[in-house]
């Protein structure tokens, strides 16, 4: 087999690892861009483990980014939060129930959220054992780190993402259900409809990246959160509205005109919604909208 044909058979593995370690669709393409440019300065021939070799490099070249952007992200403007891999808007584009709850569960931007908790190695180590399904020897290798300290690595970061994870899953129409309701009491300001679908101490995000108007710290508590809505609605009037996709699970999708405007998603635990995720930087909207042009609701 020819590099390039060896490398394209490898290349959507590469970039799965890329986007979750680093929850950026274009850092997760610069770096399959960067793991090519060495795959063609390696001697091919010799490599015994192409895939080996291939999810080698992706890795590390992935931590070298991670390391980097945690001194960026001290300038980053408020929250961030992940950027959707994919959004689309209804019908399901996954008609599988099972492939639809197997691709959010992996790729929730609830999820990616939580994986910034960890420390780079303990990311690494956690999506390569728990999502690649990589045996201790191969992490080892891979991080030149102990088999022992691999195990602790994915120990230490099970323990920090159960934490931060609703106890109690809800089912796919409840969840659904509970997100259309939330997006016409957002939209109509109406503070006792959305406090009667929030959590007490619900947990709002917005990321803005200074590019858009946006919250610049999370808000915490029903109140504050319904407040904030009732006073969009009462201000300008809430952007049109719609459900539709993102990262394979149910989001409000909001529009200003044609143009995507941002995407909300929920994690829901008890029956009521515990986090409000808002993604507003349009610079994490861009060429991802397979909505343009489609008009919107609500």
């Amino acid at each position: 087999m020819e590099p390039i044909d060896t490398f394209q058979t490898h290349r959507p593995r590469l970039f799965a690892l890329a986007y979750r370690l680093l929850g950026s669709r274009s850092d997760a393409d610069d770096v399959v861009q960067d793991a090519w440019l060495r795959w063609q300065g390696a001697d091919v021939p010799s490599i015994r483990d192409p895939e080996g070799w291939l999810v080698t490099a992706t890795t590390r070249l992935g931590l070298d980014r991670l390391r980097a952007r945690r001194n960026a992200r001290i300038e980053y403007v408020g929250p961030w939060l992940p950027e959707p891999l994919e959004i689309a808007l209804d019908p399901d584009p996954l008609h599988d129930p099972a492939e639809r709850h197997a691709r959010a569960d992996a790729v929730s931007v609830a999820f990616l959220a939580l994986l910034e908790q960890l420390g780079p190695e303990e990311r690494a180590a956690f999506l390569l054992k728990d999502v690649f399904d990589h045996d201790y020897p191969q992490i080892a290798a891979l991080l030149d780190h102990t088999e022992a300290n691999c195990r602790q690595l994915v120990h230490r970061a099970r323990q920090r993402l159960q934490a931060g994870r609703a106890r109690f899953a809800v089912s796919a129409d409840q969840h659904r259900d509970l997100l259309s309701r939330f997006m016409q009491a957002s939209h109509q300001g109406d503070q006792a409809a959305m406090l009667s679908l929030l959590h007490a101490n619900a947990e709002m995000v917005s990321d803005g990246g200074g590019r858009v108007t946006a919250a610049i710290r999370p808000l915490l508590g029903a109140e504050r959160i319904a407040q904030l809505y009732w006073a969009i609605a009462r201000r300008n009037g809430a952007h049109p509205a719609r459900i539709g996709w993102v990262n394979g699970e149910p989001a409000i999708l909001r529009f200003d005109g044609d143009q995507l405007h941002s995407v909300t998603l929920i994690s829901v635990e008890d029956g009521r919604i515990v986090q409000v995720l808002s993604v507003l930087n349009p610079e994490k909207l861009q060429a991802l909208v397979t909505a343009r042009g489609a008009g919107a609701s609500s």
